[in-house]
């Protein structure tokens, strides 16, 4: 089976978790003999060195943006899109990105929605014929229900099905305008029906998003998000020095701050005087203020000595980070979809403590590799932590539970082989 997979990439400046299930899954489907083609869309894509001259990147985010919020770009020679649309500029977007957040690109995300509809019709056009021309793929998957508006076209054009991965949209759409956030919503109910088949990453998300967008039983599956543990080395839990790691997004969204005034009420405590704390994930620039607001409490703390502020986290920088935490927490506000990250760490060996929020419960109880907590609270978040980080034998437990839950639910080569029956039932 030919798969096209269309992929909204991060630029490779943050931890992007959605990002990185893609590629895991397609590396397994093409371990499966699945012959997968990843388009990229916005930006280049995390992790991922593919060169522009053999995928290009449709919808540039600069030629996008700018076409969006200025007209007179709508018109300009096509050596100006080539431009705006070349890779030395796309990566320059990604180092100065600030553009993670719904505020701002409101109606850009609501024309993007509308599809053959939209200002980005053209852009549509391009992509559609692209994929028909060069591609021919039996079946396309969307990495998320942000880009259902190309759903119709290619369904028209290419006559095959649709396929869409749900996860964490919501995020994006309820913090716009109620108008905004409204009219999100009403436009991918209505282009939903152009979905063979929607596969949200959780049950929790399942059940979010089938009330969402009105999804049917028979349009909705739940696959979840997988990793391979030989792609982990779990070091023994009991030899590490009692580190709490965080890694995702530097952000106000992902709880950093609940992160941060929970560890300073931690050390409050003269028993935990050893306990240190790595954080990293990346950042754009919206978090950088944000950002020194967290170190500048840690400074007046007087515990600049005790947290780490990694700047590397892909590929082997990422790994080295497991290696030296025993324990990992990552209170997104909200909960998650999913959170990613989650199997990294158990897969490394690393227990989990977070917040009963989202889909953490479900991994977590899948798993047996970690705790939840409750109200997200730094509070909470410290009594949690106080519980486990020195008790060497609960962490070596939750360790071993975990590696095992990885490899029994979270398999990603089973996972793959699940989301091939999908295909293959609506093909």
């Amino acid at each position: 089976m030919k798969i096209a997979h269309i992929i909204p990439g991060s630029g490779g400046s943050f931890y992007c978790g959605n990002c990185l299930r893609d590629a895991k899954y397609m590396k397994a489907l093409q371990d499966l003999g699945q012959q997968v083609i990843k388009i990229p869309m916005y930006l280049p894509l995390f992790e991922d060195a593919h060169d522009l001259t053999e995928v290009p990147v449709f919808y540039g985010a600069v030629d996008t943006y700018l076409k969006q919020r200025f007209p007179i770009f709508r018109y300009m020679p096509p050596m100006v899109d080539k431009m705006l649309n070349s890779k030395a500029v796309l990566n320059l977007a990604a180092k100065n990105a600030g553009s993670t957040r719904a505020k701002g690109l409101e109606e850009m995300t609501i024309s993007m929605l509308k599809g053959e509809d939209g200002l980005q019709h053209d852009e549509l056009e391009r992509l559609v014929e692209w994929l028909k021309e060069e591609t021919k793929p039996d079946i396309v998957h969307l990495s998320n229900a942000l880009l259902l508006g190309l759903a119709r076209r290619i369904k028209q054009k290419l006559k095959i099905p649709v396929v869409c991965s749900l996860q964490d949209e919501d995020v994006w759409v309820d913090v716009m305008s109620d108008r905004n956030r409204d009219e999100c919503w009403e436009i991918m109910k209505r282009r939903a029906k152009d979905v063979d088949a929607f596969i949200a990453v959780s049950q929790f998300y399942a059940d979010e998003m089938k009330q969402r967008l009105h999804l049917s039983d028979k349009q909705l599956f739940v696959n979840h998000i997988g990793v391979d543990a030989n792609d982990y080395v779990a070091k023994p839990i009991g030899d590490k020095k009692p580190v709490i790691g965080f890694i995702s997004r530097m952000c106000e969204d992902n709880g950093l701050d609940i992160l941060v005034d929970a560890f300073l009420l931690l050390k409050e405590d003269p028993s935990f005087a050893d306990v240190e704390l790595r954080i990293t994930g990346g950042k754009t620039n919206d978090d950088n203020k944000f950002i020194q607001e967290q170190k500048t409490l840690i400074e007046q703390a007087g515990l600049s000595d005790a947290v780490h502020w990694v700047d590397e986290f892909e590929g082997n920088a990422r790994h080295q980070f497991f290696d030296t935490i025993s324990v990992l927490s990552v209170p997104v506000l909200n909960g998650e979809a999913f959170g990613l990250y989650q199997l990294e760490a158990l897969a490394s060996g690393i227990p989990l403590v977070q917040p009963e929020l989202g889909a953490f419960p479900e991994v977590v109880n899948l798993s047996e590799g970690g705790i939840i907590y409750h109200p997200n609270s730094p509070k909470k978040l410290a009594k949690a932590w106080k519980s486990l980080i020195l008790d060497k034998g609960w962490l070596e437990d939750l360790s071993t539970k975990g590696l095992a839950g990885v490899k029994k639910h979270f398999d990603i080569h089973e996972q793959a082989k699940k989301l091939v029956a999908i295909y293959e039932k609506i093909n």
